[in-house]
């Protein structure tokens, strides 16, 4: 898949994986449309390539709405990438009593049906796109799970739950686009040093990168960006969950 003169979809894109996803596709030639909520698109200012439209995920009518701004950019959608989410914690039982049922539908309203959401829309999209090989290729679709889809920790359950489903419709929505040309492929990301981390003391940090073999640090939200170009030129990756991990596996806590 071509990335110079396409049109390239990025959720989450005010900051940290999506931010860096981005002002990466950007820098390869692409007309980079970057979904977030407007506080948030506030804060990044402005950025270098990136047309930043205030939408949130969960919405079908703000998608399709920012959907309809791309395809009247005149750069054909090739590229979705979906990066937003939340990473909210709270056990199934606590002190406090049992888990916040109102929470748990958000985490997986956000992570999940957002994902979903953005997916299916931007696929009605580039449908109609002009194929671009002889395979009849039209499109890439890049969701985001985690290392959490399969071993989450204590507190996670919310978390985990919507990770590891966007997991899970990972190959069959790489079977059900098939037919109109568009690959599904899913990133896991280990510990990035993204918002997400803002504010965990420097001790901390170091307990964090003991845990991951090697190489042994946090991952940078650069080393997402470059293997979502990768998977995007890659035009034989589809169906599949890469962990970006360091060969890391989640303990309990």
């Amino acid at each position: 898949m071509e990335i110079s003169g396409s049109a390239v979809l990025v959720t989450g894109g005010a900051s940290g994986l999506g931010a860096a996803t981005a002002q990466r596709f950007a820098a390869a030639g692409a007309t980079v449309f970057a979904l977030d909520l407007a506080p948030s698109i506030e804060k990044a200012g402005e950025v270098e390539g990136v047309t930043f439209i205030a939408t949130d995920v969960t919405s079908e009518s703000e998608v399709q709405a920012a959907l309809d701004t791309i395809t009247g950019s005149g750069a054909p959608l090739r590229v979705a990438v979906n990066c937003a989410g939340v990473g909210w914690a709270s056990r199934i039982l606590s002190k406090k009593g049992p888990h916040d049922l109102d929470l748990f539908r958000k985490v997986i309203d956000i992570n999940l049906v957002g994902t979903f959401n953005v997916m299916r829309l931007a696929a009605n999209t580039m449908q109609s796109q002009a194929t671009v090989d002889d395979n009849n290729q039209r499109g890439v679709i890049i969701n985001t799970a985690s290392v959490a889809a399969f071993e989450g920790q204590i507190g996670q359950i919310a978390y985990t739950a919507s990770k590891g489903a966007v997991h899970a419709m990972t190959i069959c929505a790489a079977r059900d686009l098939a037919q109109v040309g568009v690959r599904v492929c899913t990133i896991a990301p280990g510990t990035i040093e993204t918002p997400m981390l803002a504010g965990i003391t420097e001790e901390f940090k170091k307990t964090l990168e003991a845990g991951i073999p090697f190489p042994q640090r946090l991952g940078r939200p650069d080393e997402y960006a470059q293997l979502a170009e990768f998977i995007t030129q890659h035009d034989y990756l589809n169906g599949e969950t890469i962990r970006m991990d360091g060969a890391l596996r989640m303990a309990p806590r």
